[in-house]
């Protein structure tokens, strides 16, 4: 297996000619732009966030979804598709779910629902990578679940007024513009849930980084809104149409995630084979050793199996299809794999493994947060089950 391997792949049914050449357009990009500097930025904890989201904006990363009157070039979701696959192979989850969370999540929003002064406001100067955006739904008591949200929208005057704290808010302290999930309507459930478009220098917003083992070079933030104050105009949708939106968007966001898992884990599992052919032991590369040859087949054949379940839910999305079970198949399985191949490769390298200057270390900690963000695992297996009946 290797970053390559695309080339030969057959397309499934999905992918032109022009995909291709959109696949090695951003592979250039990935190769010029950020893999050289990654260890750099890893060990900083940091990385120029607004410099690569300009230059992501000139080649056209953001803009696959959206139609050419906003500056994008599609909607074409399968060229989206492609972006995602390639910004996984850069080396750092955390500079591709910081680029992932605005061209997936903040700016997807905008575009689905905004009216036509919003997507000129928000999402025009996101697409060209010229302000960032953020998706700020989750909160410190309700995990996955959406329906408990406890933030509050109050109307005041034309306006309105947010309160409440989210978290795990990926480029929440650095945004431009941050889409917000609060309750507007407390009396009507989940039909009472809106969603806003906040900007940072809102009157009772503030923002604070929080420190995480993984993904260390993506700013993840919690948000605190206190009596926060925002124009009419920031109602984004219908009011009471949040968590609709909400579940609707949830099936592109775990689809990112499990398109960006399944090149993770081929990238993942190529380092270990290269670190096994390289290790001797008792006189003999490691991967000669019957154990780690099977194993590693083993993980091959489960990486395929990931992609195609993953790229069934993307057919089935792309046609219109409601696609909800195929995704959370996708999305648990190739996450969990994803986690899974990584702790194999943390334990062909040994030792070695824990030390910080050997990036398989890297990728076991980046990969652990699959399984739980964009819905954990258990929630997929109860959509799942739902699905069947049960």
């Amino acid at each position: 297996m290797s970053a390559t391997r695309f080339e030969t792949i057959p397309r499934f049914g999905l992918f032109t000619a022009e995909h291709d050449e959109l696949r090695d357009l951003v592979r250039t990009f990935v190769e010029r732009a950020v893999r050289p500097h990654v260890e750099e930025w890893e060990a900083a904890g940091d990385f120029p966030l607004r410099d690569v989201l300009a230059q992501a904006g000139t080649v056209g990363l953001f803009g696959a979804k959206v139609e050419p009157e906003y500056g994008g070039t599609g909607p074409d979701l399968v060229a989206d598709a492609v972006i995602t696959e390639e910004l996984a192979r850069c080396g750092s989850v955390g500079v591709a779910a910081s680029l992932g969370a605005h061209k997936d999540l903040a700016s997807t929003y905008v575009h689905r629902y905004g009216t036509e002064e919003q997507r000129r406001r928000w999402l025009v100067p996101a697409v060209a990578g010229e302000s960032l955006g953020a998706l700020a739904i989750t909160e410190p008591g309700t995990g996955s679940d959406v329906a408990a949200i406890q933030t509050r929208a109050i109307r005041d005057g034309a306006g309105w007024r947010i309160s409440g704290t989210k978290t795990f808010i990926t480029n929440g302290d650095v945004a431009d513009f941050v889409v917000v999930a609060a309750t507007s309507r407390p009396d009507r459930g989940r039909d009472g849930i809106s969603l806003f478009v906040v900007e940072p220098d809102s009157p009772g917003l503030s923002a604070r980084r929080i420190e995480t083992v993984g993904w260390r070079t993506s700013h993840t933030a919690e948000l605190s809104f206190e009596d926060c104050a925002i124009p009419p105009e920031s109602l984004l949708g219908e009011e009471g149409s949040g968590f609709r939106s909400i579940t609707e968007r949830f099936r592109w966001e775990r689809l990112v995630m499990a398109l960006s898992a399944v090149s993770a884990s081929e990238a993942t599992l190529d380092m270990a084979i290269a670190y096994a052919r390289a290790r001797h032991a008792f006189g003999r590369p490691v991967a000669k050793f019957q154990v780690w040859r099977h194993r590693f087949a083993d993980l091959a054949t489960e990486i395929e199996a990931a992609r195609s379940l993953t790229y069934h839910a993307l057919r089935r999305y792309v046609a219109g299809a409601e696609a909800t079970p195929e995704v959370s198949m996708a999305k648990w399985f190739a996450t969990e794999l994803d986690w899974r191949v990584a702790d194999e490769a943390l334990q062909v390298h040994g030792g070695y493994g824990y030390m910080m200057e050997f990036p398989v270390q890297r990728a076991w900690r980046d990969a652990r947060l699959g399984p739980i963000g964009g819905g954990t695992t258990e929630v997929m297996k109860e959509i799942i089950g739902r699905s069947l009946g049960l």
